[in-house]
């Protein structure tokens, strides 16, 4: 894979974090949404004029364009497990946005995708 062709792939994968990090963000103030029957219009219409939550869909709009334009140009097969770096920007991220936890399993998780997406990428 190209550089640039490496960077449209980078790029799809970091607005699909990036989406990811401002839907959390969205409904972090909401606390746990629990939607029934009588409560589904009105915990839609919430979530939905949130700022971070519009930002999030637009976000994975840009996104799938961005990745279209990636497909055309690479396989999928190598393009698709690129996507697994964003669980790594996402795992960081939520470390140090909102405070996740960062155990030692979730750094070993982290620890191999980074490793498959490099043996990926060699072969």
């Amino acid at each position: 894979m190209n550089a640039p062709t490496f960077l449209l792939v980078l790029t799809g994968v970091l607005l699909n974090a990036g989406a990811q990090l401002l839907l959390k963000a969205g409904v972090a103030p909401l606390g746990a949404i629990h939607v029934t029957a009588s409560t589904l219009l009105q915990t839609v219409g919430q979530v939905l004029t949130r700022g971070p939550i519009l930002a999030g869909l637009a976000c994975y709009v840009v996104s799938v364009g961005v990745w279209i334009i990636a497909l055309s140009r690479v396989e999928v097969s190598l393009a698709y497990p690129m996507l697994s770096l964003g669980y790594v920007v996402n795992a960081l991220a939520a470390w140090w946005l909102f405070g996740e936890m960062l155990g030692p399993m979730r750094c070993a998780g982290i620890g191999l995708i980074l490793l498959g997406v490099f043996v990926m990428a060699r072969g």
